[in-house]
């Protein structure tokens, strides 16, 4: 049986680049696999977090799953603290994984920065957690992005050590499901920098609760250069805000990049923007809309949430049990 794990962290809003890079994706695998879609609300806590608001963003983040397609009956949606054999495994593979695994993984490294000695344990030894979050279920399948990878491949490193070390076949080694093109998106006020839900500024993103005004009002303010669009992506590489623009509409209207080059060829911004103004609201707004109405019940959402938690208890208390009784660890 083939599984997925994955999840996003409910820290600040969601935005167009978390719709495109993963949710996009993640509702075409449920089609295909055995989905399991948690709010990772223990990562949070790797920063500082206000306790009201990150109780507000479980809710969003569940809500963004549901509204851009994810269906809560055929899919596991809950929130990671919910269950507590994520915590518990991940106890028992970080005494199963050298420091030195841990100090090559380099987003603790760009998050820490100079100040890493001063960084919590929880934001150096994350990856551990997410490692028990996968293997937990047994996923067989992680869908990830360019800058998740290194994490996947930790996962595979600690399910083997654990697998040779009791000389058991217990966890597999989850394969990377690679996400389509399109789905690096770039801040709208710099198209050198991935579009952040930490950006200080709101215009460098679009956030999928931004109303139609909102969202048309961010894209015509977006930066831009003064040509017109380029005929050849070897053209529109060089020229980061109009790459980025292009590439929105490309994976909004679900077409080639050069298929949406060759509309808008020549065409001058003002002009493209509208297009994708009006593109961004149809495709945009429907979500935004159904979001607001689950946000609107709260608890009805957190209902979706305790049953999808119910169900992946009874998955995980398998796997906890099975662990235990190979670890040695004695058991109610």
């Amino acid at each position: 049986m083939n599984r997925i794990f994955s999840g996003m962290q409910p820290t600040r809003l969601l935005h167009l680049g978390n719709y495109l890079g993963a949710l996009r994706n993640w509702v075409a695998l449920q089609d295909q696999y055995e989905c399991i879609f948690c709010v990772v609300d223990l990562h949070a806590l790797t920063l500082p977090q206000d306790a009201p608001t990150l109780t507000k963003n479980i809710r969003a983040v569940a809500a963004a799953y549901i509204a851009a397609g994810i269906d809560p009956d055929r899919n596991l949606i809950y929130n990671q603290s919910a269950v507590s054999g994520h915590s518990e495994l991940a106890w028992i593979f970080s005494c199963h994984t050298p420091m030195g695994w841990l100090n090559r993984m380099t987003q603790f490294k760009e998050k820490a920065g100079k100040q890493k000695d001063m960084a919590a344990l929880g934001l150096y030894a994350y990856p551990v957690l997410m490692a028990a979050d996968i293997l937990l279920y047994k996923a067989t399948h992680v869908p990830v992005g360019e800058d998740q990878k290194q994490h996947l491949e930790l996962a595979r490193d600690i399910a083997g050590a654990f697998n040779r070390f009791y000389e058991k076949d217990v966890f597999p080694l989850p394969e990377p499901q690679i996400l389509g093109e399109a789905t690096r998106v770039m801040s709208l006020r710099d198209g050198t920098k991935k579009m952040s839900k930490s950006d200080e500024s709101d215009y460098s993103r679009i956030n999928l609760t931004d109303d139609a005004d909102a969202i048309a009002l961010k894209i015509r303010k977006a930066k831009t250069d003064p040509e017109p669009l380029p005929a050849t992506l070897e053209e529109l590489a060089k020229r980061a805000e109009a790459d980025n623009l292009v590439t929105i509409y490309a994976a909004l209207e679900n077409i080639s990049k050069q298929d949406a080059l060759s509309r808008h060829a020549g065409a001058t911004f003002s002009a493209f923007k509208a297009d994708l103004c009006d593109l961004a609201v149809a495709k945009l707004s429907p979500i935004t809309t159904k979001m607001n109405e689950l946000l609107a019940d709260p608890a009805e959402l957190d209902r979706i949430l305790r049953k999808g938690a119910d169900k992946a208890n009874e998955i995980a208390a398998r796997t906890m049990a099975e662990v235990k009784d190979i670890v040695g660890l004695l058991r109610p």
